[in-house]
Order: structure tokens, then sequence, then C-alpha cells
């Protein structure tokens, strides 16, 4: 039987777990509890549950447990739709598809909050002023083929989730809306939660793992590594069933530098204010630690590169002593099992191998050692004691997330927390996704990507190159963000994408380059010396000619008065 969050297959189709959401008509009371935690269940586009929280520790934990885990009990419709729904997700439509303009989408969703689905489906619906089919673009979805020329009935089942989704999402706060707020939210705010992804470091050359082409898993996909899915990779069990398969890409994606984006000096900055209440980093790179972000406001959500740990023995090491096994193609191996070889392998005598190829070496790789039967002598080698392997304590799929991730979160920050900033980051991989979901929804919530996500409300979207973003949010708010990588009187243009009045997008303008005055050639002055000797060697040249030929031929050529002129 499948776990929680893995995929099964039945019948032939792939089955997931999804979490429980209530049906349309349960949704409004839902709405209408005045307080309490939403519970938002993320789609993820891989599995939710992926990253399985720490058993829970007593108190409120279970609370976020519950937000991963409550995955039992759904309904075949939404089951069936699910699994499509993401890739049927759209900000626009082509202009093939009969879809409500951004400005209808926008007070569709707030009308459905304000009324309940049951009186939004008979106001637009029942009365026929919108086929369902149309009124599923609302929601950012688009009409899918399969269902194309079936009739308007047939697309009820997927309005129903797309309903159920924006219900069970936090409420948007219109107090906050356009950037001066968001600057007067980083001004006023003394307890910032910052949650951040990969984009924060793909300025210094370290991809992330989701844009397509350029992702990490996009070109993984390309390498023919013999898996079906490039996030396995980063799957404990194919990490210990085959290491070579991380380590063969491990070399390319090692912290290689000691410096860090303006964005991670933007959090130091925060930091050093005094207005950091904790970043939850998902990034491995441990470039936080270079910009001086200290131990006690950081949680590694997916672990880092710092530290490494025996698979055998447990033995933890600076992550950098093994950097040069990894650099090398190698699979770096734990030195402690390597000095203590009866204690990695057990205190018995050393044992014959077998012939790997055999039928009997099989199965004595399923029994223990000291029950090994020594009675083969068809291979002189011996079965030498082997170190265990050496893995980053980064977390893999599969693997728990560090008790400081749940113990922070539910017993510090959620009480303290006074403004939410996400940045880089799509969030799209379970439990660190249902973070934002799980604070309280009257805490105001920024946005900082190049892209937007749409399976959360946001207060702000500031879309662009979060260094931009964050460079220009510190000009307004009169903080010198001092880093080598933002040029001196950076302009950025900021515009409102049109139909969205909190969702702006950040261009930086390169400053143009005033002209030059070029400089006029001077005459280069001559030495006296020299120019006093250049009459002289031009009579003396003269008369050694009309020497040689005589006057009358030399005449043809040159006047002689010219010369006697000279000479006077």
């Amino acid at each position: 039987m499948a776990g929680k969050g893995t995929k099964s297959t039945e019948g032939g189709r792939v089955k997931r777990a999804y979490t429980k959401r209530a049906r349309p008509e349960q949704a409004t009371a839902d709405v209408t509890v005045a307080s309490g935690v939403h519970v938002t269940p993320v789609v993820d586009d891989q599995q939710v549950g992926h990253l399985p929280l720490p058993q829970p520790m007593g108190g409120d934990v279970s609370e976020l447990q519950e937000h991963v885990n409550d995955s039992t009990d759904c309904w075949e419709t939404e089951s069936i739709f699910e699994d499509i729904i993401d890739d049927l997700t759209h900000d626009t439509f082509p202009p093939e598809v009969d879809a409500c303009t951004t400005e209808q989408a926008v007070a569709l969703r707030h009308q459905l909050r304000a009324i309940g689905p049951n009186a939004f489906c008979h106001l637009h619906v029942d009365s026929g002023a919108m086929t369902v089919k149309k009124l599923l673009t609302a929601f950012g979805i688009r009409p899918p083929d399969f269902l194309q020329g079936r009739p308007d009935e047939a697309y009820t089942g997927l309005l129903t989730l797309a309903m159920t989704r924006e219900l069970n999402k936090r409420a948007k706060i219109m107090t906050y809306n356009s950037v001066d707020d968001a600057v007067y939210l980083l001004q006023k705010s003394r307890n910032i939660v910052v949650l951040t992804g990969a984009g924060i470091s793909t300025s210094l050359g370290i991809p992330d793992f989701r844009s397509k082409e350029t992702g990490l898993y996009s070109q993984l996909e390309k390498l023919g590594l013999g898996i079906n899915d490039p996030q396995e990779v980063f799957n404990i069990d194919v990490f210990r069933e085959d290491p070579t398969i991380f380590y063969t890409v491990a070399k390319d994606i090692i912290p290689a530098t000691d410096k860090f984006s303006p964005t991670h000096a933007f959090i130091a900055m925060l930091q050093d204010q005094g207005k950091l209440l904790t970043n939850y980093s998902q990034n491995i790179d441990n470039i936080e630690a270079n910009a001086g972000i200290h131990p006690d406001k950081l949680v590694q959500c997916h672990g880092s590169f710092a530290t490494a740990s025996c698979q055998k023995c447990g033995h933890k090491v600076r992550g950098e002593t093994i950097f040069d096994d990894i650099r090398a193609g190698k699979i770096p191996r734990c030195n402690k099992c390597l000095s203590t070889p009866n204690k990695a392998r057990g205190t018995g005598p050393l044992k014959r191998k077998r012939s790997a190829n055999s039928a009997s070496s099989k199965r004595s790789r399923r029994n223990n050692l000291n029950n090994f039967d020594d009675d083969d002598d068809d291979d002189g080698a011996y079965d030498m004691p082997q170190a265990g392997v050496m893995k980053p304590d980064i977390t893999f799929f599969g693997e728990p997330l560090p008790d400081e991730f749940s113990k922070r979160l539910v017993k510090h920050d959620r009480n303290l927390v006074d403004l939410v900033v996400v940045i880089g980051t799509s969030l799209k991989v379970a439990p660190v996704s249902e973070v934002v979901p799980f604070l309280p929804p009257h805490v105001p919530q920024i946005y900082i990507s190049r892209t937007p996500v749409t399976h959360i409300n946001f207060d702000i979207d500031l879309l662009g190159d979060c260094d931009v973003v964050v460079a220009e949010l510190c000009r307004r708010a009169g903080w010198e963000l001092k880093h080598p990588m933002v040029p001196p009187n950076q302009r950025v243009r900021v515009e409102l994408e049109k139909g969205y009045p909190s969702r702006h997008i950040f261009t930086a303008i390169d400053p143009p380059i005033p002209p030059q005055p070029q400089p006029q050639p001077q005459p280069q002055p001559q030495p006296q010396a020299q120019a006093q000797a250049q009459p002289e060697r031009k009579k003396e040249q003269l008369f050694q000619g009309l020497e040689r030929l005589g006057p009358q031929r030399y005449g043809r050529g040159h006047r002689i008065r010219s010369v006697r002129k000279s000479d006077s």
C-alpha cells in the first residue's frame, strides 16, 4: 500500500493521495469562520507531502502535520480532475478560448467569497448568464481538450474543484496593493518571516530547480541517468540503492563561491535592523552564511552542504571535506569507518567473497555475515570491509525535515510574525509550501519572484529579478543596499499588470551613457634642435642633386630660383 503523499497504481491509472476538501455546499461554512487557520491544500506538481514532517512533538505541531497529511476520503470526481488541473491553470488564454477578462475574473472570485458557491452558481450558471466552460476561466482553468464538444454540464465537476480550491485559499487583504504599500509594510514591521527559494541565488550562476530549459530538473532530463523522474536524483531510496546517480550531478550543484546576491544582502539588512524574525530557506547552497545571516535566525528547511554524514555509522564532518571527491566524480567514503574496519563490519574474522554472479552469492548477501558458509574456494579475493557512503546533510525526498522547522514555526514564529515575504520560490514542495497558509491569515504577505503563483493569494506581487526588486524597495525605503552587483544610480521601471491592482512588474533600465567628447588631435611639439636641422638637410639634398645632374637637367624639375630664394 502506498504511503501518504505517494503515488499508487490502480487499474492502470496513477492515483495520488489528495488533501480532503469540502464540497461546495460545505465550503460556505468554512469561509464564514471569522477566526482560525485556513486549511489551504497546495497542489504540488509532483506529490503533496513528499518531504514528511518530523513526528509531532505535542502542542499545535499536529495541526501543521494535518495540513500536509490529511489526504484521505477524497471523492472520485476530485481525484480525476486533480491529476490534470495544474496543466490547465493559466493566467492568460489564447484568443480562440472564450475566456473572462482579467477584470471579470477578479470580480467573480471576489463575488464567490462574498455570496458563497450555491448563490454564485445560481446567479451565473442556473440563470444561463454564463456557461460553465467560460466560468472556469475566471479561476484560471483552461477547458480541457478531452471535454471538447461535450455538453456544458460535463464541465461541472471541474468547476466544483476550481471553486473549492479558491475558497480554501487565504483571502487577500484588500488594504495593501501598491509598491509603496509594500515599502510601508517593510518599514513598520518588526517580526518579518522571509521564506526563500532557489530564485535568490540564480544571479550567482546557481540554477533553480523548476524553470523550463534552465532549471536543474530540466537539465537532468537530458543526461540519461536511467531514472523516470529527475527528482529521483534527490530521492533517499534511490540514493541508498545507487549513490552514483546523485554524485553524477552533485559536482555541478555544490557551492563553489563565497559570494552572495543582493537579495541575500537584503535579508541580512533586515536582520541588522532588528526586523528579521526567521529566514526559512529551501536552498541547500548555504550562501546565507556568506551573507552573515545568523544561525539563530535561519532555518535551512532542506538542509545544506555545510555538513555531511556517514550513512553507516552517522559520523558527521564539515561539508567541504568531501567536495574534492565530489568534484573528481568519486563517491566520498567515511574515514572513520576506514580507520575502524572491524567496527564497521562486525568483530568476526574477514570472510572470503563469493563470486559476484553466482546464485549462492546472491543468496548469501541476504544472510547475516556471521551465518556465511565459507565453503566456496572459487574466488581468491577477500571481502574487505567497506566504509559507509558520506551524504551531504541536505534533506532528500522521503527524509523528515529538521526538527527545528516545525518547532520554530509552531511554537515561536506563528504568534509573533507581523509580515511574510516570500522570495524566489514557486512553493511547490510540501511541507514548506504549507508555511504561508499555516501562518495567521490577517498577517500581510508579499511575493517576490519572476512569475506569479496561482495556488496562494498574496497581498502584493512584485514580479521581476529578485535582486532588482529588493534594490528598488530599499531605494524607496531610504535604505542603502550596498552590493557590487547593484549598479550605482540603477533605474527601475515599475508597471502595473493589466487587470491586477496588486501585481507589479519590475524591469531594470540601463542608464544611458552620456556621449563623451572626442579629443582633438594636438600637433606634437618638436624639439628645437630637430626643427632647426630639417631646413638644412633639405638644402643639402637639393644641392647634391644639382651637382650630380647638372643645371639643365636638374632645372627641368626644380627651379633654381626657389633654391636661391630659400638660401637668401
